[in-house]
């Protein structure tokens, strides 16, 4: 089977303005700490890295998959018929090859995030849904890099209007130490406090 090219920028929004408004997701990729390895190992070396992206990407995106480098070191993907909790797994697996497979010379902090958001649950329009999917991988990147998230429609008050600086800060750091997004720790604190006082429900 041919593997799609990968497609600059312009080429690769005109594709997806060819599809219409058929069903489709849209994931943005971008790599964790990509400067720290360029500037410690050089560009030849952050050349290697990006060429082993789009192999990857290519060789792993189902049939009919369109990639692009969006530009630097941030590529997206475009997978029509493909809802975005089937994007997530697959992205999942991407993330964990790269991690296996990576090399040994690279610094640990090089990894790959990505952001997930679908047509039409979460936009319509290339600049919109490129701004969900964007989105999403800001909040993959605030809840620890190296994974996968579905845009989310914030509907909640900031966390922060809610807790001190320094509750925030000690949470960000146990996220750490565990290895768990900070979510997941506010969602298990939640479920507790419902189970605790599950009587007065």
């Amino acid at each position: 089977m041919a593997r799609p090219d990968i497609l600059s920028r312009n080429p690769f929004e005109d594709a997806f303005d060819r599809l219409g408004g058929a069903p489709l997701t849209l994931a943005v990729l971008d790599l964790d700490h990509f400067k720290t390895l360029n500037d410690t190992l050089g560009h030849t070396e952050g050349d290697r890295v990006l060429r082993g992206i789009e192999r990857l990407l290519s060789g792993s995106l189902p049939s009919g998959s369109i990639i692009g480098r969006i530009g630097g070191d941030e590529y997206a993907a475009i997978l029509p018929e493909t809802a975005a909790e089937t994007a997530l797994i697959l992205f999942d697996e991407v993330i964990r090859h790269f991690q296996i497979h990576r090399d040994p010379h690279w610094p640990r902090t090089l990894g790959l995030s990505v952001g997930i958001a679908s047509r039409p649950a979460h936009a319509t329009t290339y600049p919109d849904l490129y701004r969900a999917a964007d989105e999403a991988l800001l909040r993959a990147k605030r809840e620890g890099r190296s994974r996968a998230c579905i845009f989310v429609e914030s509907k909640m008050v900031l966390k922060s209007n809610y807790y001190p600086k320094s509750q925030l800060e000690r949470l960000a750091k146990l996220s750490n130490a565990l290895g768990r997004t900070e979510a997941s720790l506010l969602r298990e604190a939640l479920d507790e406090l419902i189970e605790r006082n599950r009587g007065a429900l």
